[in-house]
């Protein structure tokens, strides 16, 4: 990959083919996408302008960025439908490589394919990187001085820029202790996580324990398995208490 840092936005070449639908139609097709970072945390695709299938209505609207200057809303409209201001341009941004690009709302597109592979909630960091291994360290989970798990088969998940992950077996839980929870997340690298809250001495504790019961290729070997936040329980690690991580979930 190319890579051009430019003030505080970082541009890089893909080598990936990358595809957006809408209304069940073709938006774009490309082989020579950009990630642009324009936030530190995740990248997002922009597009050539001469790979949109779609039509580009003008919204009426612009949006002003400090690094990329002032981007013009369009609707994206195809045979299926309009999604309304879902397509951004810059064609008068002082980083010129952006002026022949359009960024598609990664959520308004019904569909994205890198390849021929989904992906899912936003474009996967190239520099992030997950590893899931077997251990056979002991793992105790607690709260309040009440045990909630304890296993010496714990999957650690190591994510850059991120505390590691205990996954437990769901029979070394305490379920007895666990409340279900409407809440879902969504991870690009992961997939779909649900959630339980732990009731313990009378208190509820919301959405502190998830699941991800059928997870994506690169990390099958969470299926099915338990995992805290580490940030809001006491984590015991062959029986010493590790200090709580500071993460965005703290």
């Amino acid at each position: 990959m190319g890579n051009e840092q430019r003030g505080r936005v970082r541009v890089e070449n893909s080598a990936k083919r990358v595809r957006a639908y809408f209304g069940g139609e073709l938006v774009a097709d490309t082989i020579s996408p950009r990630l642009v970072w324009e936030i530190p945390h995740y990248p997002a695709y922009y597009l050539p302008l001469s790979a949109v299938r779609a039509e580009l209505k003008p919204a009426g609207e612009t949006a002003h960025s400090p690094s990329r200057g002032d981007g013009v809303v369009h609707d994206v409209v195809t045979a299926g439908g309009t999604a309304s201001g879902a397509a951004l341009t810059y064609p008068d941004s002082p980083i010129e490589e952006l002026r022949d690009l359009v960024r598609f709302d990664f959520a308004a597109m019904d569909e994205w394919l890198e390849e021929d592979e989904p992906i899912y909630v936003h474009p996967r960091d190239p520099y992030k990187r997950v590893d899931v291994l077997n251990s056979s360290r002991h793992v105790r989970v607690a709260l309040d001085g009440v045990t909630l798990a304890a296993s010496t088969q714990p999957r650690i998940l190591f994510e850059t820029s991120l505390p590691p992950r205990y996954y437990l077996p769901l029979s070394d839980v305490r379920f007895d202790l666990l409340r279900p929870s409407d809440t879902q997340t969504q991870c690009p690298y992961k997939g779909t996580a649900t959630y339980w809250s732990v009731e313990v001495n009378g208190t509820r504790h919301d959405d502190l324990v998830w699941i991800y019961r059928s997870p994506l290729p690169e990390s099958q070997k969470i299926a099915g398995m338990a995992c805290f936040y580490s940030e809001k329980v006491d984590l015991f690690l062959d029986g010493e208490l590790q200090e709580r991580p500071k993460s965005p979930w703290s």
